[in-house]
């Protein structure tokens, strides 16, 4: 094989890698990657095509079975072998490139190698933004007048226009009670304890997220060429939904198209974002509230499409506040307690989620549904949703929608009276 030698200009240090390289590579031997170990040898002189090769390599080993049936050591080779195309496509002045890579990396790799693909990006991140030119036909900073029209969401909305395509029976019955400056000993007493759900409002006001998050060119900036996993189709139970890898660019395009995609809406749904790019985590302050009753910080996931995208009514097995940063959304909750009435699914990886569509009822099918009682409530800008764990719930998006969702564990005083 010929080799192509990688530039040194503007490298990034692998601290990790350099200190943990030997023995990753004497493990991937024991597991019969010889291969792969043979590359990424050639590839840690700075033989670009050899790079390559390790990548693809474990990117077929990752995709020979089940993700969970993938051997770790695997994750960790793939994350290694992003380290050495970056570098290179770095060196090369290719920063979106590079970006791309070691989103994958973060993305499909493993652990041992994370902070190595952290301090990457953000070298690779300041050299971009100091050499940063506008693309031809993308949302350029400046490119319109008027601040309004870079913005997300416009403020003009009304429930009235999208009534109709709401849930039958929607905002006709119980709504969520919503409360202002909710003190930690009231929400314990009166919502995490007696187990019911509530809006807390005016808590979002020192987040910088309120107003930096509705601004195109400030996501652009930050966030613009990272790739990223969407969801794409109705919802996640429909046989015509698939996932897909996409720059944070393009998200943004499909969403200023009204989701404009060939399958239906473009969902970034349930993602770790906030682990994944750093400048976006600092626009956001973890709610005193998930401390209640002594719990830990399970998982931090941001959700943001376009309007129109749909959760499924299903459950989570944790505490969660929904974080409503930009945009509205509808959300139906129903009780732990009517489980059994929601005809959960039998199979393992759904028995979290409902057989009953509430968008299109089958009346013959689920008879007694409609009578089941259910609060509900829209959900505005700048309003948190304690939604307790087991509770059910339904959300669609009003308008485009960015939301953060806190879940976390129960703590020792969850078996107070």
């Amino acid at each position: 094989m010929s080799s192509t030698t990688t530039p040194h200009g503007g490298d990034f240090d692998t601290p990790t890698l350099d200190m943990e390289s030997a023995e990753l590579l004497q493990t991937i031997s024991e597991h019969g990657g010889y291969a792969y170990v043979r590359m990424a040898s050639l590839a840690a002189t700075g033989d670009v095509r050899a790079a390559e090769a390790a990548l693809e390599m474990a990117w077929e080993q990752l995709h020979s079975g089940p993700w969970q049936s993938v051997l770790p050591v695997w994750r960790d080779a793939y994350s290694m072998a992003c380290l050495h195309v970056a570098r290179h496509h770095n060196g090369n002045g290719e920063f979106k490139e590079a970006l791309r890579v070691l989103d994958m990396g973060i993305i499909m790799g493993g652990t041992l190698l994370r902070k190595d693909l952290d301090s990457a990006i953000e070298k690779v991140s300041e050299r971009a933004n100091s050499s940063r030119r506008v693309s031809e036909g993308s949302f350029e900073e400046g490119s319109v007048n008027n601040s309004e029209q870079r913005s997300l969401v416009h403020p003009e909305f009304h429930v009235s226009q999208v009534l109709q395509l709401l849930p039958i029976k929607s905002l006709s019955s119980k709504i969520v009670e919503k409360r202002s400056g909710l003190s930690l000993d009231k929400f314990l007493k009166d919502h995490y304890l007696a187990g019911t759900p509530v809006i807390i409002s005016d808590c979002m006001v020192h987040w910088p997220a309120k107003t930096k998050w509705n601004n195109i060119d400030y996501l652009l900036r930050v966030a613009g060429d990272r790739t990223v996993p969407v969801e794409v189709g109705k919802n996640y139970l429909c046989t015509d939904w698939k996932q897909e890898l996409i720059t944070f660019s393009e998200l943004l395009q499909r969403i200023k198209s009204n989701g404009g995609s060939p399958g239906g809406p473009t969902y970034l749904a349930q993602h770790p974002l906030f682990d994944q790019i750093n400048e976006l985590r600092k626009d956001i302050f973890i709610p005193d509230y998930c401390f209640a009753g002594g719990g830990e910080l399970r998982s931090l996931n941001a959700w943001f499409g376009p309007a129109g995208t749909v959760t499924p009514l299903h459950h989570d097995p944790h505490h969660n506040i929904l974080a409503q940063v930009v945009g509205k959304k509808y959300v139906r909750l129903y009780s732990a307690s009517l489980s059994e009435e929601l005809y959960p699914y039998s199979e393992t990886m759904r028995t979290n989620s409902s057989q009953v569509d509430l968008d299109d009822i089958d009346e013959r099918k689920f008879p007694k549904v409609q009578d089941l009682e259910f609060v509900d409530c829209i959900l505005e800008e700048g309003d948190m949703l304690y939604i307790p764990p087991k509770w059910w719930h339904y959300v669609r998006s009003l308008t485009t929608s960015f939301s953060v969702s806190f879940w976390w564990s129960e703590g020792e005083c969850s078996d107070a009276p």
